[in-house]
C-alpha cells in the first residue's frame, strides 16, 4: 500500500500541517486503520479508495479516534491523487465521507479548493474556568457543532497564548479554537490557533475544519465573504475562505515530503 506524508496549507516543506495519506485498493477495517494512524502519529491520517471515476471513499483518523471531518488531510489527499495521476486531471474530485460529499478542485500553480459545510457558532456565556485554562480573558465565546470558538482581544494575545492543555481537555467538544482579527496592514484578515487535546492533539498546526467555524464568524464580523486566515502555530499556515450560504470554500497548497510502502 502506497503511503505519503503531505504538508497541507503551505507551499513549502516542513510548514503547514502534515497529514498521512494511505491509498487503498478497497475499504479497510476501522481497527486496522486506527492502528496505522497511531503508527503515523500525525494529527490525522487519511485513508482513501476509489469507488468510481474521480469518486472516492475517504476516512480520517487521529492517533486515537476517527473524526468525521478533516480539512488538511482532505487537501493532502486531493494533492496526492493529482500528483500521482490517480485522478483525471482538471476534473473535480468527490469524496464520500462521514460529513457527506466533499468536493476538491485543482487550480493553477497547484492550489486546491475544498467545498465544505459551514459550522456557524452560536454565542454562549463564557464557560467557567475557561479564562484560567487559556491564560487570557475571552471577548466572545460561541459553540459550533463540535468546537468551542473563543475570540480574544488581539492577534498578539493569540500568538503568545500558553494555555493549560490538560485543563482545555476538560471542555466538551472536539477542539477549542482561539481567534482574533488581524492587525492593521496585515496580508490576512484574522488569526487563529486550535487546541484539541480531547482528540489527542495538543495543538493542531493548521486546521481546515476549524475554518468552517471561523469563516461564518469573521464574515459576519467583517462584512465580507472572501477572507484570508493565518494560523499562528509554530509551523504556521494560511487558509483562504469564501462563504456561500451554508457552504465554505477553503483554498490552499500542499507539498509531498515523504512517500513509502506500508506492509500490513
Amino acid at each position: 500500500m502506497r503511503t505519503f506524508i503531505v504538508d497541507a496549507f503551505t507551499d513549502r516543506p516542513f510548514a503547514g500541517n502534515p497529514a498521512g495519506v494511505c491509498l487503498l485498493d478497497r475499504p479497510a477495517d476501522a481497527a486496522w486503520m486506527q492502528r496505522v494512524a497511531a503508527e503515523f502519529n500525525l494529527s490525522e491520517t487519511a485513508f482513501v479508495h476509489r469507488t468510481a471515476e474521480n469518486t472516492y471513499g475517504l476516512r480520517w483518523f487521529t492517533p486515537t479516534v476517527e473524526v468525521d471531518l478533516c480539512g488538511h488531510a482532505t487537501l493532502a489527499t486531493a494533492h496526492v491523487l493529482h500528483t500521482t495521476r490517480s485522478a483525471t486531471p482538471e476534473a473535480p474530485l468527490h469524496f464520500t465521507t462521514l460529513s457527506g460529499i466533499l468536493t476538491a478542485h485543482q487550480h493553477d500553480r497547484g492550489a486546491i479548493s475544498l467545498d465544505f459545510p459551514t459550522d456557524a457558532p452560536t454565542a454562549i456565556p463564557v464557560p467557567p474556568l475557561l479564562a484560567t485554562a487559556l491564560g487570557a480573558e475571552p471577548q466572545w465565546t460561541g459553540r459550533a457543532r463540535h468546537d468551542l470558538l473563543v475570540e480574544l482581544p488581539d492577534a498578539a494575545t493569540v500568538r503568545d497564548l500558553t494555555p493549560d492543555i490538560a485543563a482545555l481537555a476538560g471542555f466538551s467538544g472536539r477542539a477549542v479554537i482561539v481567534t482574533a482579527s488581524a492587525p492593521n496592514g496585515a496580508d490576512h484578515d484574522f488569526v487563529s490557533r486550535v487546541f484539541a487535546p480531547a482528540a489527542g492533539i495538543p495543538e493542531d498546526p493548521v486546521t481546515g475544519a476549524a475554518h468552517c467555524v471561523l469563516a461564518p464568524h469573521w464574515a459576519e464580523r467583517l462584512g465580507r465573504t472572501a477572507l484570508n486566515g493565518r494560523q499562528l502555530s509554530p509551523r504556521g499556515g494560511r487558509v483562504g475562505v469564501e462563504l456561500r450560504d451554508d457552504r465554505v470554500t477553503l483554498l490552499g497548497h500542499a507539498v509531498t515530503v515523504f512517500t513509502g510502502e506500508l506492509t500490513p
